[in-house]
């Protein structure tokens, strides 16, 4: 019988980067990110969202563990972030 083990927390923090890289649109020319009225700043939370990826991908290459709490911390942030970008229309919501 295999046992279904949860990833450790370097691999859970990749993975979230991945999709996070993959779900917002780091591919939006700035133009697109800022025409119409919004609810909060596109721009601004792609370029915070996006410093706070590389820096953990720089972190992970360079040998550090995460946390439970980083991991979880990073997720929300990106889940609060999708919705503000999906709220102004720039991707579809989940």
């Amino acid at each position: 019988m295999e046992s279904s083990r949860k990833p450790d927390t370097a691999t859970a923090m990749r993975a979230l980067i991945s999709e996070a890289r993959r779900a917002l649109p780091f591919h939006l020319p700035a133009a697109q990110l800022c025409a119409g009225p919004c609810q909060g700043c596109p721009k601004k939370l792609l370029e915070f969202i996006d410093g706070e990826l590389f820096d953990w991908t720089e972190r992970l290459d360079q040998g550090e563990i995460p946390t439970l709490g980083d991991v979880s911390t990073l997720g929300k942030r990106c889940r609060k972030i999708h919705a503000v970008i999906a709220k102004n229309g720039l991707i579809q919501p989940d």
